[in-house]
């Protein structure tokens, strides 16, 4: 298991221990998704595997947040919220605007990049860098207008 998961699953005892049921829910749906995570690809998970777990997650409770939200209903927006606080906890800090388009800048310069044909390229070469640490939906469209300009 990795240092992430270890951190994940003791995280888990201390709020059973607290006897906090809401962290202790959500914790347990990310467990939950970490061993069906491995289950999946049939091999124990690295941090990065990990990471791109939660990377899910937090996007797909976005989404669900903001759904909520447009249907008014703010009692699951704010289970969403929470789930949202809780796995955020364990990802690392978000890059700030200015960071993306250093490794942006970076990319294109070492991928050789000389137009959209090249996207491709320099979103594979970001992905492994920046999973986890910012949107990559953000880092698509700086690298478009990069890549355009």
């Amino acid at each position: 298991m990795s240092d992430l998961a270890d951190r994940i699953f003791a995280a888990t005892k201390d709020a059973m221990r607290a006897r906090d049921r809401e962290r202790v829910k959500a914790l347990r749906l990310v467990n939950a998704e970490l061993k069906q995570a491995a289950i999946d690809s049939r091999k124990t998970l690295a941090d990065a595997d990990v990471l791109a777990v939660l990377a899910r997650m937090q996007k797909q409770r976005r989404d669900s947040q903001g759904q909520y939200e447009k249907a008014g209903r703010e009692d699951l927006a704010a289970i969403e919220r929470f789930e949202i606080d809780v796995i955020e906890e364990f990802l690392p800090q978000a890059m700030s605007a200015t960071e993306i388009e250093q490794a942006v800048a970076a990319a294109i310069e070492a991928t050789g990049a000389a137009g959209m044909k090249d996207m491709g390229r320099v979103m594979g070469a970001l992905k492994g860098e920046l999973t986890g640490r910012a949107d990559m939906r953000a880092v698509s469209q700086v690298v478009r207008t990069a890549l355009q300009g």
